[in-house]
């Protein structure tokens, strides 16, 4: 089972910027791993973010961030990142990556192609 952990979350005021980070170790290498960022807020079901195929840049969006955020990885350095900008109130919540042991052009919108999760990070973006 691969082990995933998050960094990166803060507080930020409306219109800044973060970047996620998600660390793998343990499990298969990291190519075998489609990865994928959700995430929930206070009161809202959990939502699907932003995915990520293991080679090939295959990428997917939700609409809600689309032009906002990018998703990307170093499979290197078994790290996945969310480069979140012009942030909106809305986007509070726990963020979440998640692997899904897949062929290697594979990216899922679907939280349950995804066998591993992260603990989550929090992110408060101000007004």
């Amino acid at each position: 089972q691969v082990q995933l952990v998050e960094s990166g979350g803060g507080l930020v005021q409306a219109g800044g910027s973060l970047r996620l980070s998600c660390a793998a170790s343990g499990g298969r290498t990291f190519v075998s791993y489609a990865m994928g960022w959700f995430r929930q807020a206070p009161g809202k079901e959990h939502e699907f973010v932003a995915a990520i195929s293991a080679i090939g840049g295959i990428t997917y969006y939700a609409d809600s961030v689309k032009g906002r955020f990018t998703i990307s990885r170093v499979n290197a350095k078994n790290t996945v990142y969310l480069q979140m900008n012009s942030l909106k109130p809305e986007d509070t919540a726990v963020y979440s990556c998640a692997a899904a042991i897949a062929s290697r052009f594979y990216a899922a919108r679907d939280a349950t192609a995804y066998s591993s999760w992260g603990q989550g990070t929090q992110v408060t973006v101000s007004s």
